[in-house]
């Protein structure tokens, strides 16, 4: 079975003047972080390139510096500025604060008897968690808070929600089937 990745957040910025650059992440705590010793980036759809670490300094919950090796100027840091940073998933499972949202990312989302499919991307919003699935190839959001969140099997990888009527309607149109 082919390696997966997950996003966990992306460079907002270079800083200082040895090319390290911010990372904004979706971690949690992210106190793993500084264990890292690759990160990759994705050059192509699905082809992904390895960074190797140097060192992670947190600046709070949600940010971190990172440097890079062979990333020694701002010029070279400014290159990989709102890239994309993606995780194998064994670093992933390590990382990622079981309380965070982002935990979520490989899990089913079941509403009743029905597997909707696999979390691929969590976006996390003031009031709410949408996670993103691929439903009869067709991008669709469900949002997460108390009223659509029930039981979350951690073993099972299963997250049980009930969502509202018509709620899949808007995003495969009444669609029945596969495509």
């Amino acid at each position: 079975m082919a390696e997966q990745y997950f996003n966990i957040g992306k460079f907002v910025a270079a800083f200082g003047l040895k090319g390290e650059l911010v990372l904004a992440h979706s971690l949690g705590k992210g106190q793993g972080l500084r264990t890292l010793k690759v990160i990759f980036i994705e050059n192509r759809k699905d082809g992904f390139l390895p960074y190797f670490v140097e060192e992670i300094r947190l600046k709070g919950t949600e940010e971190a510096y990172v440097k890079l090796e062979d990333v020694d100027t701002p010029e070279a840091a400014r290159k990989l500025n709102q890239k994309e940073v993606w995780l194998r998933e064994s670093d992933f499972s390590r990382m990622a604060a079981k309380s965070a949202p982002v935990s979520l990312l490989g899990y089913h989302l079941i509403d009743g008897e029905e597997d909707l499919g696999e979390v691929v991307e969590v976006i996390e919003q003031p009031l709410q968690v949408l996670c993103k699935l691929i439903i009869r190839g067709k991008e669709v959001l469900i949002p997460l808070h108390k009223e659509t969140m029930g039981k979350l099997d951690k073993e099972g990888k299963r997250l049980y929600v009930n969502l509202p009527d018509g709620l899949l309607d808007i995003y495969l149109g009444g669609e029945s089937g596969g495509e």
